[in-house]
């Protein structure tokens, strides 16, 4: 019927009975007719356990710690693999594999501590052991319940990388051998997310949300007919459930909306991690694994009408705003290039950009944890006698109203700040896309959850959509 590629991450593969539920609903679908691949992250908060290791590792070189964490760690995945698969032999073959891994671990954790660093192509290393690990309990399970299984590394599978550990990109090529080492499917394979090789066969990771970028890469490589992400929620929502409880699942969106989303503060997917889908213009969908007969959110290339102007309001609250001022900026050329390109060459993330008409003043909002290096890399950048002062506010967040319907309806953002005028919030800074797909400002953090509230009830977002 379908070729679906499916991605399970969090609570979805938190313990043993929940990967056995994954194992189910994979056979499930298959038993429909579809053929379906299953993308998997580590057991819910496994690599953070792992990055925290190895910096111990690196600081104290207490090879016993290390000891002491690899036994909890075989523990906990033993029982997982025990709770998942009911099949004698499958389990010990599984549990086996485990303790090989972690043998190899081990012997890379104790380098670390006679060392006393760890280098960014160890981080990767270490880092990706969490879906290694969940991979071929899942696939147990899967074989468990009568369906041929093979787990895969991204590695093995095909996708093939630049060598920027942490933060590594697809090679073209990428595409191409997917392929050649997955088709035909046999079965429900099990590829590990997050986690590739380089062209040396060296791990690599592809960066926060690293595992939906997995599967919408190897979604787009094997022609599927949907990729499916399946998460806590009911879908996209049209804002924080935990400030509107009202929210609504919306059921389609473009890809623009949603990559605005994502940008702008909502967690249910990461902007790069539908890009390969994007390319090849492959739906997505966004699903409740604790519902699986809802049809949650439905992801496509064309904007989808609605109703009224607005499909959502998101809220992004980990940012801050960094002025630059100094009235000899005024005519100078090149200065707003110059404190860009002195940002980016740190690795700063810029989320918004406003100057002021008499070009006295710059001002941008970067993510919060950005600030400080963004901050010296600017004072590095401007000499005293052309930017009088560099300045920043950690108090704020940004409001954003996402929808297609926006470009070309007068009266939107007169509708926005009348909204936000008439609660007595302060809007201090504005930027709008010129795609008019989004209107974004900054307020105080103190004022940011009603004013989406305000929002949320002023576009009629509380009904079904």
């Amino acid at each position: 019927m379908a070729r679906l590629v499916m991605k399970f991450g969090g609570v979805s593969v938190a313990d043993g009975k929940r990967l056995r539920h994954v194992g189910e609903m994979a056979k499930q679908f298959r038993d429909e007719g579809n053929e379906v691949v299953i993308i998997t992250s580590a057991l819910q908060g496994v690599t953070d356990q792992l990055l925290e290791c190895a910096r111990k590792a690196a600081k104290e070189g207490n090879t016993a710690d290390v000891e002491d964490f690899i036994k909890r760690l075989t523990e906990r995945h033993n029982q997982t693999a025990a709770d998942a698969i009911k099949d004698p032999k499958i389990l010990k073959e599984v549990q086996e594999g485990t303790a090989n891994k972690l043998n190899d671990l081990e012997k890379a954790y104790v380098g670390i501590c006679y060392l006393g660093e760890i280098t960014p192509r160890s981080l990767d290393y270490i880092s990706g052991y969490g879906e290694q690990l969940a991979a071929p309990i899942l696939s147990g399970a899967i074989r468990d319940l009568g369906i041929e299984s093979k787990d895969y590394t991204g590695g093995d599978a095909g996708i093939i990388t630049t060598s920027d550990y942490g933060d590594a990109r697809p090679l073209e090529k990428t595409y191409e051998l997917i392929p050649e080492r997955l088709m035909p499917l046999k079965g429900i394979p099990v590829i590990t997310g997050f986690i590739a090789k380089d062209e040396k066969g060296v791990t690599t990771t592809l960066g926060r949300g690293g595992s939906d970028f997995s599967a919408s890469i190897i979604g787009a490589a094997i022609g599927a007919d949907e990729i499916w992400f399946w998460k806590e929620t009911q879908g996209v929502l049209t804002t924080d459930p935990k400030i509107v409880p009202e929210a609504k699942t919306i059921p389609a969106i473009s890809y623009k909306e949603a990559m605005e989303l994502s940008f702008f503060g909502a967690k249910v997917l990461h902007p790069r991690a539908i890009e390969p889908a994007i390319k090849r213009e492959i739906p997505v969908r966004v699903k409740c694994t604790f519902d699986i007969t809802s049809a949650g959110t439905q992801i496509v290339h064309s904007d989808v009408p609605k109703k009224d102007v607005i499909k959502a309001v998101t809220l992004a609250k980990n940012v801050a705003l960094l002025n630059i001022s100094g009235a000899e900026m005024i005519g100078a050329p090149g200065v707003a290039a110059r404190a860009f390109t002195a940002m980016a060459r740190t690795g700063v993330n810029i989320i918004m950009i406003s100057q002021s008409s008499s070009e006295a003043n710059i001002s941008v909002v970067v993510d919060a944890r950005h600030l400080e290096k963004a901050e010296a890399a600017l004072v590095t950048e401007f000499p005293h006698d052309q930017v009088k002062e560099i300045t920043h506010d950690n108090g704020i967040s940004v409001v954003a109203v996402v929808g297609s319907g926006m470009a070309g309806t007068p009266g939107v953002a007169a509708r926005v700040f009348k909204a936000m005028g008439g609660a007595n919030i302060n809007v201090m800074m504005i930027s709008q896309a010129a795609s008019e797909h989004n209107i974004s400002f900054v307020v105080r953090s103190k004022d940011a959850e009603r004013a989406v509230q305000e929002l949320h009830r002023e576009f009629g977002l509380y009904g079904v959509l």
